[in-house]
């Protein structure tokens, strides 16, 4: 593989989400009926009450979340050819613009038929949730994630986790325990995925938040290295934007 290539129009992405209301209690009396019937489904081995429960689960869900943050980033090389990532994070309270602000950069900067998108669980995770998000958004889903109906083969698009499972289905693999057994440093020293929704709606902190999914990003590039057996980028040359 032509690594130089394939990077060119290669973009790392990772999404941060929380419940779309800060408390139960504020959703209508349909969608509270319809998250408890979710619910029911759901392991709560903690026994969590109805309030707790849906403040600590319903981000994960498309129909019952939200998308406040999305991380992206690219490799590039500077003039003494060494490996470089730039990488940034769109956020915003209204998730229509933050879905808006990405689809644009999509569409400007990159070919449809040639952008490759990397996520760590992006099949499972982000790349759903993006197009299920834009559709309640009234946003049309661009090209680059169009891939209902399509077969696997048909679909570009790199996840970490999937490359990790080597045809194993049952397995998964969190992205920081791929980075601490890669020797990658962590992205966690300011917070944590189970803390997103708490930072969100209690701490009103959305700028640490777009910190943490910006440094998602570069342990995710940095993982992605690793899998083709390349020394990880120096941080010297990590922009962050």
């Amino acid at each position: 593989m032509d690594f130089q290539k394939l990077a060119k129009n290669l973009l790392f992405i990772d999404i941060e989400t929380v419940s779309a209301e800060s408390d139960f209690n504020l959703l209508s009396d349909r969608m509270k009926a319809l998250w408890l019937h979710k619910a029911s489904f759901l392991s709560n081995p903690t026994n969590l009450n109805d309030e707790d429960f849906y403040f600590d689960r319903a981000g994960i869900y498309a129909e019952f979340g939200k998308i406040i943050a999305i991380g992206v980033g690219f490799f590039h090389w500077n003039d003494d050819q060494e490996i470089c990532l730039k990488v940034k994070s769109i956020s915003n309270d209204d998730e229509t613009q933050v879905l808006r602000d990405f689809k644009i950069l999509l569409e400007q900067k990159y070919k449809p038929t040639t952008l490759t998108l990397c996520a760590h669980n992006g099949k499972e995770f982000d790349y759903p949730y993006l197009c299920r998000r834009m559709l309640v958004n009234g946003i049309g889903i661009p090209k680059a994630l169009q891939i209902t109906g399509k077969k696997p083969w048909e679909i570009p698009h790199f996840d970490t986790l999937d490359m990790w499972k080597f045809g194993d289905r049952k397995h998964y693999t969190s992205l920081e325990l791929l980075a601490a057994i890669f020797n990658i440093p962590s992205s966690k020293t300011e917070l944590s995925g189970d803390q997103v929704n708490e930072t969100y709606h209690h701490q009103n902190d959305l700028s640490k938040i777009t910190r943490y999914c910006r440094e998602d990003i570069i342990v995710l590039a940095q993982l992605f290295l690793k899998y083709q057996n390349m020394v990880i980028v120096k941080d010297e040359n990590v922009e962050r934007i």
